[in-house]
């Protein structure tokens, strides 16, 4: 079975936040779809390990902010790479409370979403999700995770319905690169040297958080 076939399915990349009482949390989603138009509901994949997941589950609430594909790279970083149990991902974050929800400024829209239902997979709960609210709309290409793993080098999180661990591929040696891998997001950068320097663009971490692979 050839499971690239399944990177061919099309998915976006959206900040989910919902809350733990006062506390708002939040984590990065490429799997949501709308899958009815009256009323309109959606569909949003969250995997059992994240902390938002449980968060959803009690308040019955989340928040879609729809990333684009200028949108500051540092927010996939916050969201997708560290846990609302440990850290505040807002503090560095712009964002606007809608609703009692936090959504992100740097997107091309959100949804304000009430839980109505929820089907439990191994590893992810699917939550059916009625759009009470929706704004924000702009002309900006909204990011997907196509553009997100080619033109930003991104990788999913091991969380990620679309998870898939990364083939090593063997270069000619006439062409072949020095490469670095970032241990925390996967992001990886290629150049003769990794400059001491070096910050990641995707989750902010030092030269010293990668790894040469090759």
């Amino acid at each position: 079975m050839d499971k690239k076939v399944l990177r061919n399915l099309s998915y976006g990349v959206y900040v989910v936040t919902s809350k733990d009482d006062d506390k708002n949390v939040g984590c990065i989603a490429n799997s949501i779809m709308q899958v009815t138009s009256s009323p309109m509901t959606v569909a949003v994949s969250i995997n059992h390990d994240n902390y938002t997941n449980s968060c959803i589950k009690k308040s019955k609430k989340l928040a879609i902010s729809i990333l684009k594909e200028d949108s500051d790279a540092k927010i996939i970083g916050e969201f997708g790479f560290k846990s609302s149990r440990d850290a505040d991902k807002f503090i560095n974050t712009n964002y606007n409370v809608i609703d009692n929800l936090a959504v992100i400024n740097d997107s091309c829209g959100y949804l304000i979403c009430e839980v109505i239902d929820k089907m439990e997979t191994d590893t992810h709960t699917v939550f059916l999700a009625k759009i009470t609210n929706a704004d924000g709309y702009t002309n900006d290409n909204p990011m997907t995770y196509k553009y997100y793993h080619e033109k930003l080098k991104g990788t999913s999180s091991k969380n990620a319905p679309t998870y898939q661990e990364e083939a090593k591929t063997e270069e000619e040696p006439s062409k072949k690169k020095g490469k670095w891998r970032c241990k925390v997001c996967g992001y990886v950068y290629e150049g003769e040297e990794l400059p001491p320097d070096f910050i990641c663009p995707i989750c902010t971490m030092p030269a010293s958080e990668f790894e040469r692979i090759d």
